[in-house]
């Protein structure tokens, strides 16, 4: 009679010497080290080798792409809205492309437009909305069809944004983009490829300042409502993979990403957690709020340190990281157009009502960029139930062939225990290392010292983890078996629980249940060579779930060190918790790998690594990457800190009523670390006296309301007085409002105004924060969006203008009361003083400064 699992006592307690732990520790540790090296360099691209400028032409070459960036980037100062570099860059990708159409063969018809886009709409933009205002923003556009198209044609629209943010060369965000088009029509042209739908290049010149280039096209370009598909390519980081962050509506274009993409990088959860990251694309106005093309959203997502900084420089990039995106690229512009799939966006709907199309999201991972496995949902709900069958079914396994209830009832009480200690494990395996981050930042001056040193994650919070993973088989004495059936029936309900709640993060918990499913019945069959107390018993058991575990490190490995880079821009929260929190997420995330990464052996491990001798070396472990970490330095040129430094003008009529200098951090570490660290900048501000953080010197959301939304990620600002007149030696004319008419009817009154911008020349938006009774006004099609809190003010509504700063801007309010509004005009210019630009270089390469000018006025009418 086969004994049941409750009645089996735990065989790995002192069967095994302290020797043989170490040994196994070791063994596991070197398989491990060689996994992630591995992983490493295919996240890196270091695997893949970048062709030169010399490379045949029917190749894309990372090498031409680099020499349309150096023109980009080193030989024009600067693409951003209001600087003169913008239009170079607009000159210089239509001169290309105009080139290309003149040497195009017969069979090719090339069409080359410069269009000018205005427009006005709502958005939402870090849960905040926001109405966006533009005129003549430049969009250059490029249609590649054979000479026998016709002129509505279904087509796939390729985009990319040449113009760059505040203070950023913008060699990955997006020069990378818009050079890797260039190169990518170059090469449709040269390799005698003709496609057969039209492929339309969009250069689009207004993506930083909210998407306004891609919202223009949409709205108004006579070829918006040919676009069957679109492919959307960005950057947040200076390289690695090129991840599809987004894709739909539908599962096609993510089955054709996986058919034909040479180094895909793609899993579906990716899209359940984009909106995490503070951060939007052009794929929300082509696939979400404006129209409903299918499409992909492709993002370099690694080397996030150097995003929307100064130092996104050419040297920065990550070498193969454009040779994998371009040959991606060739491939999916070669399948998408043909597709029978791409379909105008109204044929589309209608061959979907027929057909009965799926519109949901298919389930889909590549395996470290060598391939793809994709399978639709309707296939994943029998995928992913299988496990939890096979876990019901598990206790007549372990009792067959005598089944008796009493045998069946003490089988499955004992699983669920297992399921309960395994679930205690991983639980663990996260609270602990999130409790060992705080702990360190009660004696140590610094938060994020990982942030420049990501390796610091892993040597504090590896250990710590890997003792909440084992702690509880110490103190929980339960059967292997029942373990081991516990830790499967956990990740078979997590692949349950995913699928029922929509989402598509199953595929990971799916893999692992079957893997150590497969482990578990060969290292079974082993067992008939070896000694259960032998460590070979264990690599059994360990090397059929070798795939999975380097699908984990891949998994996880990614998502860590994006995470580590992303801190620096995610936002600076209040004090006292706020200094905490970026240091508790790595920590419980460095775990939460760990869990999924080592925890799937747990079961069986625990046996040699259960064992008090070993925890207590991870804790000494633990304790010296504590003390290592505090005296390093979180930050360096190659991961600086984010630094918004405004130089803010007051303004009455044309008179200066105050100047002030602001300054603001996104991440843990506050101003005051800041001034602490830069003491010359600090002496400075306050000639050569000590520097004060008294409230006096606080200042709230509202005076960044030309950054608006931006400052929500703000907290604990400070400004400082400034010398006012400087800025006469350059501007002459300050912006101003005027009423030009009041119109009064039935109690509503009507105020048209006029808002000169003055002699302002490099102007990036204006913002308007209204207050007061407003029922209406002339922006977004005369809908006036819901009314948003700056600082705990009253209700406002705000607007962001952008676009030629020498025209006027005439626009209309409307009043349902005789109440005044209150109008807050905030102009941001990029021309700096002299003074600011010393103040700017007074602090030191580790701080990157983003600095700009601000133009604050205020009317009541």
């Amino acid at each position: 009679m086969a004994t049941p699992a409750s009645r089996r006592r735990p065989t790995f307690a002192g069967a095994t010497t302290t020797a043989e732990a170490l040994r196994v520790l070791l063994a596991l540790a070197v398989l491990y080290g060689a996994m992630s090296l591995l992983v490493y360099r295919v996240i890196h691209m270091r695997h893949v080798a970048p062709l030169g400028p010399d490379a045949p032409p029917g190749e894309f070459s990372e090498g031409r792409v680099l020499q349309h960036l150096r023109r980009l980037v080193v030989d024009i100062p600067g693409r951003q809205e209001g600087t003169p570099g913008l239009e170079a860059a607009a000159q210089y990708i239509k001169g290309q492309l105009q080139g290309l159409a003149a040497r195009a063969g017969p069979e090719y018809r090339i069409e080359v437009e410069e269009t000018l886009v205005s427009g006005s709409f709502s958005m939402m933009f870090l849960r905040h909305r926001v109405t966006l205002g533009y005129r003549n923003h430049k969009n250059i556009v490029m249609r590649i069809s054979s000479n026998v198209s016709e002129d509505d044609e279904p087509s796939l629209l390729v985009n990319g944004h040449y113009d760059s943010p505040l203070g950023s060369p913008g060699a990955a965000d997006c020069g990378s983009c818009v050079a890797s088009m260039l190169e990518l029509s170059r090469l449709i042209l040269d390799s005698g490829w003709v496609p057969p739908r039209p492929v339309i290049f969009l250069f689009n010149g207004a993506e930083e300042l909210f998407l306004l280039g891609s919202h223009g096209f949409i709205k108004t370009h006579k070829w918006n409502n040919t676009i069957g598909a679109f492919i959307n390519i960005e950057a947040s980081g200076s390289g690695g993979a090129d991840l599809v962050c987004q894709s739909g509506p539908g599962s096609w274009p993510s089955r054709i990403y996986a058919q034909t993409a040479k180094y895909p990088m793609a899993n579906s959860v990716a899209q359940d957690m984009f909106g995490i990251i503070p951060g939007d694309t052009d794929y929300r106005i082509f696939a979400e709020d404006i129209a409903n093309i299918p499409g992909l959203d492709i993002i370099f997502v690694l080397g996030g340190y150097f995003y929307h900084t100064s130092y996104d420089t050419l040297e920065n990039l990550f070498p193969g990281s454009i040779q994998a995106r371009g040959e991606n690229l060739f491939n999916l512009v070669k399948a998408f157009t043909n597709s029978s799939m791409l379909l105008k966006e109204s044929d589309a709907s209608s061959k979907a009502v027929q057909d009965g199309i799926d519109d949901q999201r298919a389930i889909f991972f590549d395996y470290l960029t060598w391939f793809m496995v994709f399978y639709p949902r309707n296939l994943s709900l029998i995928l992913h139930s299988l496990p939890v069958a096979v876990f019901l079914l598990a206790p007549l396994f372990l009792n067959f062939p005598n089944i008796t209830f009493m045998s069946w009832f003490l089988t499955v009480l004992d699983l669920l225990k297992g399921m309960l200690l395994h679930a205690f494990c991983v639980i663990l395996a996260i609270v602990i290392p999130a409790m060992a981050a705080g702990l360190r930042l009660l004696f140590t001056k610094n938060a994020m010292n990982w942030f420049a040193h990501p390796y610091l994650a892993f040597l504090m919070f590896v250990p710590t983890s890997l003792v909440g993973l084992f702690l509880p088989r110490i103190i929980w004495g339960l059967s292997e078996q029942s373990h081991f059936w516990g830790a499967f029936g956990l990740y078979s309900l997590i692949t349950l629980a995913y699928m029922l709640a929509g989402l598509s993060g199953g595929f990971l918990t799916f893999f692992i249940s079957m893997s150590i499913l497969l482990g578990r019945s060969i290292s079974s069959i082993s067992r008939k060579q070896w000694s259960l107390q032998s460590p070979k018993s264990l690599f059994g058991y360990v090397i059929p779930m070798i795939p999975c575990i380097l699908y984990c490190l891949y998994y996880g490995g990614f998502l860590i060190q994006f995470l580590i880079e992303k801190m620096g821009m995610m936002g600076s929260l209040p004090k006292p918790y706020g200094y905490f929190v970026p240091d508790v997420i790595v920590g419980a995330v460095v775990g939460l790998v760990v869990g999924w990464c080592f925890g799937p052996l747990a079961p069986i491990a625990s046996r040699w690594l259960a064992k008090t001798s070993i925890l207590q070396g991870f804790l000494q472990i633990t304790v010296v990457a504590l003390a290592i970490s505090s005296q390093i330095f979180p930050y360096s040129t190659g991961a600086p800190k984010r630094v918004v430094l405004q130089h803010t003008f007051v303004t009455d009529a044309n008179s200066i009523v105050e100047s002030n200098y602001g300054f603001s951090v996104v991440d843990a570490n506050s101003l005051e670390f800041l001034f602490n660290n830069a003491p010359e900048a600090a002496k400075w501000l306050k000639d050569n006296s000590k520097l004060s953080f008294k409230e006096k010197y606080l200042s709230d959301r509202s005076s960044w309301v030309a950054l608006y939304p931006v400052p929500f990620l703000f907290s604990g600002s400070l400004k400082f007085p400034a010398q006012t007149e400087e800025i006469r030696k350059h501007y002459q004319h300050f912006p101003q409002l005027i009423v030009q008419k009041t119109l009064s009817n039935n109690g509503n009154r009507r105020v048209h105004l006029e808002l000169s911008l003055g002699s302002l020349l490099e102007i990036w938006t204006t913002s308007l924060n209204i207050t007061g009774p407003l029922s209406n006004w002339s922006f977004a099609d005369y809908t006036l969006s819901a009314p948003q809190t700056v600082s705990g003010g009253p209700p406002s509504y705000i607007c962001r203008l952008s676009g030629k700063s020498y025209e006027n801007w005439s626009f209309w309010l409307e009043a349902n009361s005789s109440e005044p509004l209150r109008i807050d005009v905030a102009v941001l210019d990029q021309y700096l003083v002299d003074s600011t630009k010393e103040l700017k270089s007074l602090f030191p390469s580790w701080a990157d400064m983003t600095v700009f000018t601000t133009f604050f006025s205020t009317y009541h009418l």
